[in-house]
């Protein structure tokens, strides 16, 4: 019996749209990156959550007063994660290239997923990834890459680690996109203390910096996050991890593009093998549970 020609062409689709959503995100953090010099990453930070906040709350309609004590205190701590891990996040883009900030960024999620694991074969990708940190850890120590920017992109990660724990809470608890497009309002006024200073002068100086930073917030937050919810109705959860490893390689592509950013040598062994590590988390999870239902995975970042 043949199957339908839907059926056949859905996972199709979902791989286009993830590979869409990852390239979203990357080219968003590129030109991010690439208006440092008319605005700081933190001023860029406040925008970008300011400007996504707006039209996730437009979009959404959330009523916090429906919700439970509970739910307010994890949507609270949701929006204060995804705030410092944005700012995080943008500092380390300062000092280190694209790629092996994605990269060192990636250790968070991948170190959730091992965690949760109970399967002695993920070793081997905890081992896989540590390999691939220490490498750039080595260069950092020995000056090749700037040491700061590398903590700085660590500490993104891991409030990335509690971005995605506290995701499941807030989207177990709200439908929707309600809980998110809060959760953007608190990160916004996360980042206002050190960012609102910062965007104020850099828009004085040259207002047309907001265009740019627009666009950071359209790719990296609302595009991003709706080409991911398309896809998930398409593929299971466990292949769009497996495509997620991606990142710093879409990181990479990028950065050569548009910041000119060549990733070489150790480097490039680096990336890949937090790659290998985190497709291979995704791969092994899915031949452990073949029959389970895929659960909801949080957004982009």
């Amino acid at each position: 019996m043949s199957r339908s020609p839907t059926l056949w062409f859905a996972p199709l689709v979902g791989v286009v749209l993830v590979v869409a959503s990852i390239s979203s995100v990357q080219l968003g953090a590129a030109i991010g990156k690439s208006i440092f010099d008319q605005i700081s990453p933190a001023g860029l930070t406040f925008v970008r959550l300011l400007l996504a906040a707006v039209i996730m709350v437009a979009i959404a309609r959330p009523r916090p007063a429906s919700w439970s004590r509970s739910t307010l205190l994890n949507v609270l701590a949701f929006g204060a994660v995804l705030g410092a891990m944005n700012l995080l996040y943008y500092a380390s883009l300062e000092r280190i290239p694209l790629s092996v900030a994605v990269t060192l960024e990636l250790v968070g999620p991948l170190t959730v997923a091992l965690v949760h694991s109970r399967r002695a074969s993920d070793v081997a990708w905890v081992l896989c990834a540590a390999a691939g940190v220490g490498i750039i850890a080595v260069q950092g120590f020995e000056g090749s890459i700037d040491l700061l920017g590398c903590v700085l992109a660590l500490a993104a990660g891991a409030c990335w680690g509690g971005y995605i724990l506290l995701s499941q809470r807030v989207g177990a608890a709200v439908p929707g996109l309600s809980g998110l497009s809060a959760a953007m309002v608190v990160g916004a006024l996360v980042a206002l203390p050190f960012g609102a200073v910062p965007a104020v002068s850099a828009v004085i100086d040259a207002p047309a910096v907001l265009g740019p930073a627009a666009l950071v917030a359209l790719l990296s937050s609302v595009l991003a996050y709706g080409l991911e919810l398309l896809a998930l109705r398409r593929i299971t959860a466990h292949s769009f991890g497996v495509f997620m490893a991606l990142e710093p390689a879409a990181a990479a592509l990028f950065g050569f593009l548009l910041l000119a950013e060549l990733v070489d040598g150790l480097d490039a062994v680096a990336i890949a093998l937090v790659i290998v590590a985190s497709a291979g988390v995704a791969i092994t999870a899915a031949r452990a549970a073949p029959r389970a239902a895929p659960p909801d995975l949080p957004p982009l970042p």
